[in-house]
C-alpha cells in the first residue's frame, strides 16, 4: 500500500471513532525507521482501545500489514506499528507529558536578533 493511502486510511479510521487532535508528522529526515507518525488523543482507555482496534481492522481490510501493537492492555498510550507509519493513540495527560509533537515535529524557528528596524 502506498504511503499516502496508508496515512489517509489510518487517519480516517481514527476519525471514525472520534479520535481528537489528529496530527501527521513527516519524520523521514529524522529517522530511517519509519516515514510518518500519526498522533491522536482518546478521552479514555476504552476509546483508545476502540481506536486501536479500528485502525487495525480498517488497514488490514485495505491490504496493509499491522506489524505490532503495544500498550493496548493499559490504554493510556497505544502504539500501532504499520511499518512506514506509526500511530500513537494517547490519553491527553500522557500526550501532554511526552509532547511527541515537539520531539518529532519541525524545529521551531528562532527570531533573528537585530532584524527589527529601530524606529526614529
Amino acid at each position: 500500500m502506498r504511503l499516502d493511502k496508508l496515512v489517509k486510511a489510518a487517519v480516517a479510521a481514527l476519525e471514525d471513532i472520534k479520535g481528537r487532535d489528529i496530527v501527521v508528522l513527516d519524520v523521514r529526515r529524522m529517522t530511517a525507521l519509519f516515514d510518518r507518525i500519526i498522533l491522536a488523543s482518546a478521552d479514555s482507555a476504552r476509546q483508545g482501545k476502540a481506536l486501536s482496534r479500528n485502525v487495525q481492522e480498517k488497514l488490514k481490510a485495505a491490504g496493509a500489514r499491522v506489524y505490532g501493537v503495544e500498550g493496548e492492555r493499559e490504554g493510556e498510550w497505544i502504539l500501532v506499528d504499520l511499518g512506514p507509519v506509526v500511530v500513537h493513540i494517547m490519553q491527553p495527560a500522557a500526550r501532554k507529558y511526552y509532547n511527541l509533537e515537539e520531539l518529532w515535529g519541525p524545529p521551531a524557528r528562532k527570531a533573528r536578533r537585530g532584524s527589527r528596524r529601530a524606529s526614529a
